[in-house]
């Protein structure tokens, strides 16, 4: 019986990790991780547990929802891969990187297919034996190429979307579909410099560090829930095109983090926060 995974989210009480791990142990299960976390300010609370044991924990769910406060959000999954499409438009870096930590074993995914707006990518994912789906948005409306976008989608059934370096902005209507679904990595530190050509901002500005931010895509263009950061040192000596060029490494990092952390359920969502247990 593979390990399990328990979060749970809901209003702070006295007694609440005694009362979720009692239920765990009386039911005969052992406790591999456990993390926790109360927002003070919200009186809100946070766990992770991953726990293993003889037999399927279909039981686990109803008797702590029977415990716990009346909002509480409880959800448990084996630790399975979980099944992904990327989108992705022209840039090799992002895709690439997951598509070589997916083939080494290092996502816990399942890359069921690439959905690209070029046909650029094409060799590159055939190389590893994933479908390709090229769905041109010439001469289409957003939302007809999104609806053709999202038959495609459809096919599959992710579990998530993740977007290295789609170059589209989604409108609401797409986004309402994969609620809190669908993640994104922008090339700046946000806040700073959201939209197009965030390292042209940067140099104008003339910043010393430049950055990347995966986030959660939302209805408002980069302001999502952020999952990981990462920056790099620049100088007066880097420009628009250097920053481009330096940028990408830490792109590629970060998406890669954010989706592992999502996929291992490490990541609750708290209003236009988040919170992680790394």
């Amino acid at each position: 019986m593979p390990p399990h995974i328990l979060r749970i989210d809901c209003p702070d009480e006295p007694g609440l990790v005694h009362k979720i791990t009692g239920v765990l142990y009386n039911a005969g299960y052992n406790i591999l991780n456990n993390q926790e976390f109360v927002d003070l300010d919200a009186k809100h609370f946070f766990m992770r547990t991953a726990f293993e044991g003889p037999t399927a924990p279909d039981r686990v769910v109803s008797y702590l929802e029977q415990i716990l406060p009346k909002d509480a959000v409880v959800k448990l999954m084996a630790t399975e891969r979980q099944p992904i499409v990327i989108m992705a438009t022209s840039e090799t870096h992002c895709l690439g990187d997951l598509l070589i930590r997916d083939y080494s074993g290092e996502l816990p995914a399942v890359i069921r297919a690439v959905v690209s707006n070029h046909e650029k990518l094409k060799p590159l994912v055939e190389q590893f034996g994933i479908p390709f789906h090229y769905v041109s948005h010439q001469n289409l409306e957003r939302t007809a190429h999104e609806n053709l976008v999202a038959d495609v989608l459809a096919v599959y059934a992710p579990e998530y979307i993740v977007l290295a370096k789609y170059m589209r902005i989604l409108s609401p209507k797409f986004v309402a579909r994969y609620p809190q679904r669908v993640i994104n990595i922008h090339h700046s530190f946000l806040p700073a410099f959201i939209g197009a050509k965030p390292y042209h901002q940067a140099h104008e500005r003339g910043v010393k560090i430049i950055g990347a931010t995966a986030h959660i895509v939302t209805d408002d263009l980069d302001t999502g829930p952020i999952i990981a950061q990462g920056v790099i040192p620049v100088n007066h000596s880097h420009t628009p095109a250097a920053m481009v060029q330096a940028g990408r490494d830490v792109e590629k990092i970060v998406l890669a983090k954010a989706v592992k952390l999502v996929l291992e359920e490490r990541v609750f969502l708290h209003g236009n926060r988040t919170i992680i247990f790394e």
